[in-house]
């Protein structure tokens, strides 16, 4: 299925925008919906990767769980329908305000990943006559093999509770009366697109669950995390392949009987669904380079300048004989570059240009740096 733009419905809106085609979406989470039904896996979708009332709701619908990173997401997971029972809270840095806020609303489960974040846990429940269900996020030491900003399962990261001194948090959390051990949880990083990854995590999540088991512990669920990665350079190869991300870990992961394997998918469900549209304001000739100026900045979509991160550009508007720009944005930074030497039709001042797989970590990331205005979503069935 190949992403659709209204060039003509565009053209009359002020850019720059974010634009879904709620095809793409919805065909994506039925596809993940199916592939994670085949084993009776329960996917929880990374509210971080885009959190979009209208993308929540459609996720909501499916009847998949919300993993948060903050209280706010937490709020907006709870505002937006997703059933508590399937919500579950992970991050470094959850502040009491942020806690107490998922223990009022009863949620699944909180990630946790690290002793004093267990006490504080037990502290606060035990304020509020509640017990807790926790997951320890365990720190499994597998590469990624991704951007070094986006891998999460080395030992240098600031992630997780670490193997080694997984005894020691088993310990503490044995004397402590207001959590409950739900699970364990990991997650290795992001945009990974080689499956070799996700065989070595099973491998370790293996050797730990036996550890476990001897020391008499069997929690009842495993979440293995997200992680899956996209095509941005083939943006209509619009669905990743779930089938054999799912097959890894039914053929591999050795659960106990009663056991739960949980997901934390965010990138994979979302991006291929969005684009952002721009328009060129000027084309501005170098003496070796010729510049498209669009009207979307870095603040618009932060992924080039932070990552170096790819994202195809094409130009809506023309389809006249090809030439080589730099894309830039009107930010007042060298870093507000869309890409280098791009291949595009001539391109002119007002043609509209889409920067492709934007519908994770781009809307959801924008800010107002330059006190420039957030951009407008959009949908395809609305316009």
């Amino acid at each position: 299925m190949n992403f659709k733009f209204p060039v003509e419905a565009l053209s009359r809106l002020e850019t720059p925008l974010y634009y879904y085609d709620m095809d793409i979406l919805n065909n994506t989470l039925d596809t993940v919906k199916n592939e994670a039904d085949k084993y009776g896996f329960k996917v929880h979708y990374a509210v971080k990767a885009n959190a979009n009332e209208r993308i929540l709701k459609a996720i909501q619908q499916r009847g998949f769980g919300a993993d948060c990173v903050s209280g706010f997401e937490v709020q907006q997971a709870v505002d937006c329908g997703f059933d508590a029972s399937g919500i579950v809270f992970a991050g470094v840095g959850k502040t009491d305000k942020e806690i107490n806020l998922g223990l009022d609303n009863n949620i699944a489960c909180f990630n946790v990943e690290s002793i004093p974040e267990l006490e504080v846990i037990d502290e606060l429940a035990g304020k509020k006559g509640k017990v807790a269900k926790v997951a320890l996020r365990i720190n499994p030491n597998v590469n990624a093999n991704t951007h070094h900003y986006i891998t999460t399962g080395l030992e240098e990261n600031k992630f997780g509770i670490n193997i080694w001194d997984l005894e020691n948090v088993l310990a503490v959390l044995k004397s402590l009366k207001n959590v409950h051990l739900e699970g364990i949880h990991f997650h290795i990083g992001s945009q990974i697109t080689d499956l070799t990854s996700f065989r070595d995590l099973c491998l370790k999540v293996n050797e730990l669950q036996k550890w476990m088991i001897s020391h008499n512990i069997l929690p009842k669920v495993v979440n293995v995390g997200g992680g899956l990665g996209v095509d941005y350079h083939n943006p209509d190869n619009s669905i990743p392949d779930f089938a054999s991300y799912f097959k890894v870990f039914a053929d591999l992961i050795e659960l106990q009987p009663e056991q739960e394997l949980h997901f934390e998918l965010g990138r994979s469900l979302v991006a291929q669904s969005g684009a952002l549209i721009s328009r060129v304001i000027y084309i501005k000739k170098g003496v070796n380079v010729q510049f498209a100026i669009i009207d979307a900045g870095m603040n618009d979509l932060i992924r080039p300048a932070l990552y170096q991160a790819y994202h195809k550009i094409e130009n809506l508007s023309s389809t006249m004989a090809e030439e080589k720009y730099d894309v830039v944005g009107p930010i007042c930074e060298s870093s507000d570059c869309f890409g280098k030497a791009v291949t595009l039709p001539q391109t002119l001042r007002g043609h509209l240009m889409a920067v492709r797989t934007a519908g994770a970590y781009g809307e959801v990331m924008a800010n107002r740096y330059n006190l420039r205005t957030l951009p407008i979503p959009y949908y395809s069935d609305t316009l």
